[in-house]
């Protein structure tokens, strides 16, 4: 996909803090932040941030971004980005040899930070595969120091880790199949490998394969720091080989790689000891005579805003970053359609967990761009406090249920309105998100529908916990667990002492209880009755005010259960504006090509406009509708 730049004034700038941009790669944009220090004093040292890949990027999102926060205060300019076809970045051939692509994203992103800054002198600071795209990068431009945290040194390695997480997401996908809950299906590049959701091409892996740091020459550059996992140190040897051999090298290994990396963006952690020897490496690195000097940074005015991508039919659809809000406290990305689009029409989506905006699997980079190509504004954000936007005093980051997220999504509608003439806004959630496009519609924002994936709860208190809320939703919705408490692999894992199956069975037999408080909350309504949280009424509430309300659940999915009980027999009384979908062959978050591109595919159908005849016609048919494979309307009994 070809991209062009339009030049402006970034989005939002403020001397001293986080600056997004775009800049080139080849005939391809990247997407970027510019850290900037406030202070006068800038050092000569520039630090290029190389990020891991996949669901690591996605979990490490926050903390990478504090690391460049943390070396901004000892006056060094960062350049973190996206590599070509991650993140914001401009979209990938999926043959392509990523390795290669990414090298050269590097190299290009060395070139950048020296023109904007000035700066004499670049650290590359690689996380994961990062540090292995950083070592490479070095043969090809001008580095002169490296720090590598967690590094991967060996790239046959680092598959056989990807493909036991891949054959781990099989068997899983295989044990629900036998259950009856999903059926397997097969990788859309069955050459290549899908990680956790995200896809190496067949070229990437041969790539990989013949990667071997250890066995290779070593970097080109005056100094490298090594911040190992102590859990499963991996480059301890190959630092010392590289002192033998004259190289100035510190190494150290660090608890925190697996709270970083491995732990769902809402869990993760900021590995502090891993931070704080690399803050101390880089201020003396700071400190030595020669990293004084300072070239010419480029004017302002050359750094480009937007990024535009080819539409259909000739046009173009763009890309810029924006700030929200009267406190600027949401960040989002804005995809705009061809200029000649007359409709006003507009996406929201919002954040899934602690997801940043680029969402599960890149999933809201692919709607949103698809979606601009039918004529619609898609914004993805970040609530306050999640991905790149602040957080807001008093509050934590990473906070999945903040009080304010109905406060955010109503600045967001206002600023769409505002900027573009926007007459239709649509939200569209995956988890929590699909929890806050609920509570916005039932807030009274101005909505045309709410579209709702994998909800798993429907009201929040800040007395509960996202920990607990698994738990809720285990004793609430002990149905789906059926099938588990009598599996197999259940039953080695109690024997073996890992779950507790006694109790789930215990949960399971309640289920009579619940069903009939279920009916006991449907007579109430029918009697006038008012009840807390009533999840009925309210979406009887919202659809009256001509908002129209579709849930999409993965079968198997805890939420459908809670829909049935806490919603009841309103479902099938409120007909087509209220309307229930269930892909097959899917997890929580749709990790997996197929069921995503199902997904996608149900989205936009419910997305553009129907006729009411269509509508009056597929209430007609069993409530079926032609549904992309995997894909159908459920009837709520």
């Amino acid at each position: 996909m070809n991209a062009k730049v339009i030049q402006g004034s970034p989005a939002g700038e403020r001397p001293g803090l986080r600056q997004p941009l775009y800049f080139p790669s080849g005939k391809d944009q990247l997407f970027g932040w510019l850290h900037q220090p406030t202070s006068a004093d800038v050092s000569g040292w520039g630090i290029v941030i190389c990020k891991p890949f996949g669901y690591e990027a996605l979990c490490a999102h926050r903390s990478v971004r504090t690391f460049a926060d943390a070396a901004v205060t000892l006056n060094m300019p960062v350049l973190r980005f996206d590599y070509l076809g991650t993140g914001d970045s401009a979209d990938i051939d999926p043959t392509a040899d990523q390795v290669e692509l990414w090298i050269r994203d590097i190299v290009n992103a060395v070139l950048e930070l020296r023109r904007l800054t000035g700066v004499s002198r670049v650290c590359l600071l690689g996380f994961r595969l990062g540090a292995l795209l950083a070592l490479l990068a070095t043969r090809e431009c001008q580095v002169d120091a490296l720090a590598l945290v967690a590094p991967v040194l060996s790239g046959k390695r680092y598959l056989r880790e990807a493909r036991t997480l891949q054959l781990a997401a099989e068997a899983a996908e295989a044990e629900n199949s036998c259950s009856g809950l999903v059926r397997p299906v097969p990788s859309a590049d069955p050459r290549g490998m899908e990680v956790s959701g995200y896809p190496l091409s067949e070229a990437t892996l041969a790539s990989l394969s013949r990667i071997d740091m250890v066995a290779g020459s070593p970097p080109r550059v005056s100094q490298t720091l090594v911040v190992d996992r102590s859990d499963l140190p991996v480059a301890r040897a190959w630092a010392n080989a590289l002192t033998q051999g004259g190289a100035r090298v510190e190494y150290h290994a660090h608890p925190g790689f697996v709270e970083m990396m491995l732990a769902a963006p809402q869990f993760a952690k900021l590995p502090e000891e891993m931070l704080r020897a690399t803050c101390t490496w880089l201020r003396r690195l700071r400190d030595e005579p020669s990293s004084r000097a300072l070239g010419t940074p480029a004017s302002r005015d050359t750094r480009a805003t937007e990024l535009v991508l080819e539409g259909e039919g000739g046009g173009f659809i763009a890309e810029h970053a924006v700030l929200i809000g009267s406190d600027e406290a949401v960040f989002g990305i804005v995809t705009t359609p061809r200029r000649d689009e007359c409709r006003r029409r507009a996406v929201i989506l919002l954040n899934t967990g602690a997801d940043y905006h680029m969402g599960a699997s890149r999933m809201y980079v692919s709607l949103a761009r698809r979606w601009a190509r039918c004529g619609y504004y898609v914004l993805r954000m970040d609530m306050a406090g999640l991905g790149d936007s602040p957080t807001r005093p008093g509050r934590r980051d990473n906070e999945v249920f903040p009080p304010e997220a109905v406060d955010d999504i109503r600045a967001a509608i206002d600023f769409m309105l505002t900027r573009y003439g926007i007459r239709e806004t649509n939200l569209v959630g995956l988890c929590s998100g699909a929890y806050h496009a609920l509570r916005a519609a039932a807030a009274g924002l101005p909505l045309k529908r709410a579209l709702m994936v994998n909800a798993a709860n429907y009201y929040w208190s800040e007395s509960m916990t996202l920990e607990g809320l698994q738990l809720v939703e285990v004793v609430r919705n002990p149905g789906v667990y059926r099938d588990r408490i009598f599996s197999g692999r259940a039953w080695k894992r109690f024997l073996t002492g890992q779950v507790n199956v006694w109790r789930i069975v215990k949960i399971y037999l309640n289920r009579p209880l619940l069903e009939l408080q279920s009916k006991l909350r449907d007579a109430a309504r029918s009697i006038g009755i008012r009840l807390r949280h009533d999840l009925g009424r309210e979406l009887e509430t919202v659809i009256r005010r001509g908002i129209r309300v579709v849930f999409v659940f993965a079968r198997g999915e805890p939420g459908l259960d809670l829909l049935k009980i806490e919603a009841g027999s309103m479902i099938r009384r409120l007909g087509e504006q209220c309307r229930v979908r269930i892909i097959d062959s899917a997890d929580h978050t749709f990790s997996r090509s197929g069921p995503r591109k199902v997904l996608e595919d149900v989205l936009s159908e419910e997305l553009f406009a129907r006729q009411e005849a269509r509508l009056a016609a597929d209430a007609e048919s069993d409530h079926r509708f032609p549904d992309p494979a995997g894909a159908r309307v459920a009837k709520i009994k």
